[in-house]
């Protein structure tokens, strides 16, 4: 009798990097007692001829407060991530991933100055709006591109209004408009 053997297979590579590098920036973070993701994986307005704000720019969606925070983000990313990956290929999701990192990273440094953003619910949020395109034919529009939008956005706005946390709602909605205008770039080509 043959034995079976059990492989795994990375089958989404920039989603399950994305989300070991996220993972080893939690495990830096309290190994050095919050230095790294004050210096790395945050961004905020500081001099343009430090290089750490370049590498800031990009690398603030893979920090998180928190096991929490990390927690919401990673469970949608993995949901989310691997099926988007699978159609849009891998170089292409990881270019989406990028234009949102500094779309937001750059928006909070002009808009937010005397405050930092981590985390990766604004790409999360790109991976919703673009995987409700996904399914797009032609030139129409999706109707689950219409609704997610409108309960996403409604939901940011009532929260941003009504809610007083340390969540930042805006850059949310900017990770589903980039989302949503990537998704259109994509499926023009």
């Amino acid at each position: 009798m043959k034995r079976r053997t059990i492989s795994f297979q990375y089958n989404a590579p920039v989603t399950l990097s994305f989300f070991l590098l996220a993972l080893a920036a939690l495990i830096l973070n309290r190994v050095t007692d919050g230095w790294t993701t004050s210096h790395l994986f945050s961004v905020y307005r500081s001099s343009l001829t430090d290089p750490l704000f370049y590498v800031r720019l990009f690398c603030h969606v893979l920090g998180h407060a928190d096991w929490n925070h990390f927690m919401g983000n990673m469970l949608l990313l993995l949901v989310v991530g691997p099926p988007l990956e699978e159609k849009y290929g891998s170089r292409t999701l990881l270019l989406g991933i990028a234009f949102t990192a500094v779309v937001s990273g750059v928006l909070q440094c002009l808009l937010f100055p005397g405050s930092a953003l981590l985390g990766a619910s604004g790409i999360v949020f790109m991976l919703i709006m673009l995987s409700s395109l996904a399914g797009s034919r032609g030139g129409c529009i999706p109707l689950t591109l219409i609704l997610v939008a409108a309960l996403y956005l409604g939901q940011q706005i009532y929260d941003i209004l009504f809610v007083q946390d340390n969540v930042a709602n805006f850059m949310h909605i900017v990770g589903g408009v980039c989302g949503t205008v990537f998704g259109f770039a994509v499926r023009r080509r």
